[in-house]
């Protein structure tokens, strides 16, 4: 007869959302188990976020160590040690590994059971031959790249973010298969590294971003020598010689790329095919698990959270429903997901980052209310000071004021759109924007300077000049 559990949350998946989860239940002294069938961690520890920011900064580092005009150096760079790179990114991933370990976890008190999760009724959850039966279920199996169905591709040895990282040495030539944040990410940490690279997108690179904003990334990765091939469909993929033959289509007519090596950055797809969710009652809804403002699936005793259900597939989504569910199922309380509050970013250099509304989707709402205000780096000191003079930021304005959404391309997009991510969840206004202090010389400045010139036209209005002769009339 198999093990059977009753705790109050069983929680399938251990990567950023499953572990918040558990660990939040668990502090609170409730019974939990977490089921995993791969590493602690998931996706974003061991094959994302941190190894390819890990790679970036020593792609950064590489970068840095060239020629220096302003300074007068004009010494020779002698090169890359590839494997140092590699050798860096594994040693970030093993410094974070214990923070999700399961020892840590066993530690906080929380059941973890190292084994593959499938339902087997409405209300029951099989892991090896454990029977888990809890008052409260929290699908969080994340997603793996998308491969999509290109003919040779399954013929030849081919790259996806799950694998890149165990290479030791620099490509010789880097062929990317998708223009979206983790191929143009990697393809200019590889460029950096040594590499030569070419991108091949079959629409338009970086196309969910502000398209103005996307052209001056795309700009600088060209300008440090990555190939960017937009509108350009694969149409197959063979072994060529010791390497690997793209075929691809544009306007123009058919035509193909040489490479070494072959990185497919097409996208993610949903982990959910081995979950029995057909006996659980639980409903897919386009491409995800399908849930309702409240991340309860179709099964009302079941949650889904982070990539699984589709749509903005980050790890701070993941974070942010995690926290969701814990107020649902501890504390009863009513959530309610909004998206618009979460934001991206691009780490290429320079950054690209969003939050919020686009313009057009504030204009459908709001009319001829929205305004558009932007802050230049060039106008910025310390853009100015650091050489990083190229990139702007905007925000989007709706009614009174309140900001609705805003876009940032440029030195540091991302550390800067926290502010915009707070103000954005707080409801603030422009005046709330323009009135904070922000020390000089900093790139935050160029928040205010936006927020500051919504209130430009103040000093023509015939109403304020009135005012102002009034109090004067006082003394």
């Amino acid at each position: 007869m198999p093990d059977v559990l009753t705790p109050d949350i069983c929680v399938i998946g251990a990567g950023s959302g499953g572990l918040s989860v558990a660990a939040a239940a668990a502090a609170f002294g409730v019974d939990v188990v977490l089921v995993e069938k791969a590493k602690m961690g998931g996706d974003c520890l061991n094959y994302g976020c941190v190894p390819s920011k890990a790679l970036l900064s020593a792609a950064k580092s590489a970068k840095a160590h060239g020629a220096d005009l302003k300074i007068g150096f004009e010494g020779v760079f002698e090169g890359v040690k590839f494997a140092k790179a590699n050798d860096h990114v594994q040693a970030v991933i093993a410094a974070i590994a214990p923070h999700d370990s399961v020892e840590r976890f066993e530690g906080l008190g929380v059941k973890v059971l190292q084994d593959e999760a499938r339902f087997v009724s409405s209300d029951c959850v099989l892991a090896g031959e454990t029977e888990i039966r809890a008052r409260r279920f929290v699908i969080a199996t994340g997603s793996s790249p998308a491969v999509p169905p290109i003919p040779g591709l399954a013929g030849v040895d081919f790259l996806t973010n799950e694998t890149l990282f165990e290479l030791r040495e620099a490509p010789e030539h880097l062929i990317v298969i998708g223009g979206g944040p983790i191929g143009l990410e990697m393809a200019q940490a590889h460029r950096r590294l040594g590499s030569k690279v070419t991108v091949i997108e079959a629409q338009k690179a970086l196309a969910k971003d502000l398209p103005e904003f996307a052209v001056v990334v795309l700009d600088a990765l060209r300008a440090e020598g990555v190939r960017i091939l937009e509108g350009a469909a694969v149409n197959a993929v063979e072994s060529s010689g010791e390497g690997i033959q793209v075929h691809f289509e544009t306007e123009d007519g058919t035509s193909s790329v040489n490479g070494s090596h072959l990185l497919v950055a097409a996208g993610r797809k949903p982990n959910f095919g081995s979950l029995g969710l057909e006996l659980a009652g639980i409903d897919v809804e386009g491409g995800g698990i399908k849930v309702d403002a409240g991340l309860r699936t179709t099964n009302r005793k079941i949650y889904a959270i982070g990539d699984v259900i589709g749509g903005l597939q980050f790890t701070h989504a993941a974070g942010y429903h995690a926290g969701l569910v814990i107020r649902s199922i501890l504390f009863r309380l009513p959530v309610h997901e909004d998206r618009t509050i979460i934001p991206w970013v691009t780490y290429t250099s320079p950054e690209l980052g969003h939050v919020g509304l686009s313009e057009q989707q504030a204009r459908d709402r709001h009319g001829n209310k929205v305004r558009v205000l932007t802050a230049d780096y060039a106008d910025n000191d310390r853009a100015r000071a650091e050489d990083a003079s190229v990139g702007q930021l905007r925000l989007v304005v709706g009614p009174r004021g309140r900001l609705l959404g805003g876009d940032i391309v440029g030195a540091q997009a991302g550390e800067m759109l926290n502010l915009l991510s707070l103000a954005l969840s707080q409801k603030m206004t422009m005046g709330d924007l323009a009135g904070f202090v922000a020390p000089y010389p900093t790139l935050g400045e160029l928040v205010r300077r936006a927020a500051v010139s919504y209130y430009a036209e103040a000093p023509k209005n015939t109403w304020v000049r009135r005012l102002l002769y009034l109090l004067r009339q006082f003394g």
